[in-house]
């Protein structure tokens, strides 16, 4: 059974690798029941769990990246090649999951949490240098591409509380193929996955726009 082994917020963190003097991407897990609410729009809200800090709204926020889930599994292999310790939100991810394939979820897969919740599955996350000076591994992006578990963004479709222990159910499942995998492989190291990325009607239209551009600067060579 999937469940959420916790839920994670942030607190302000000084860092030198952003725009910003700090970052929230320190994240642990909380006790108790956490609000999940249906952030505002793109760059001027924070995520979709109450008492969550964002600090560069630019690029992180609002309704198409209101929640980021990354699995437990994938933190565990993580922990044996660095030969360190990760703990639930140590990623930055708000939900920490078990038993469920975030790298294989659809674009526009449901997962219901709980008994009220329900999130959508978005777009895959891309690594950035904060994420990378917060780690402090060498080559951490190249390393984080190259093994292409990105976690997931997910959009609030059904508000409500959560809770370390929810069993997490996906109960829709989008009749395409374009998966948080081959999402993040076809914005990344694989441009010639773009034209299937079209495929996802629910890929956030900022994401659309892009690969559109690419598709576009691609045929003008």
């Amino acid at each position: 059974m999937a469940y959420l082994i916790s839920v994670n917020a942030g607190t302000p963190t000084p860092t030198d690798h952003s725009t910003e003097p700090v970052t929230g991407i320190d994240k642990r897990p909380v006790e108790g029941a956490v609000l999940v609410l249906v952030p505002g729009p793109e760059g001027t809200a924070p995520t979709g769990i109450a008492g969550d800090v964002v600090c560069d709204l630019r690029v992180h926020g609002g309704p198409d990246k209101a929640v980021y889930a990354y699995a437990r599994e994938d933190l565990d292999r993580w922990e044996r090649e660095l030969g360190r310790e990760l703990t639930g939100g140590v990623f930055g991810e708000n939900l920490t999951t078990s038993g469920l394939d975030v790298t294989g979820a659809r674009i526009g897969e449901r997962w219901r949490i709980g008994g009220e919740v329900l999130l959508e599955v978005a777009s895959p996350r891309i690594p950035c240098r904060t994420f990378a000076g917060w780690l402090d591994e060498k080559g951490w992006i190249k390393r984080f591409t190259d093994q292409a578990e990105p976690g997931a963004y997910l959009r609030v479709l059904r508000p409500g509380t959560i809770r370390a222990g929810d069993p997490i159910e996906v109960v829709h499942s989008p009749g395409h193929d374009v998966t948080i995998g081959l999402a993040f492989r076809a914005l990344t190291a694989e441009p010639a996955l773009l034209p299937r990325l079209l495929a996802a009607d629910e890929l956030p239209e900022r994401t659309k726009e892009k690969v559109r551009a690419r598709l576009g600067q691609q045929l003008s060579q």
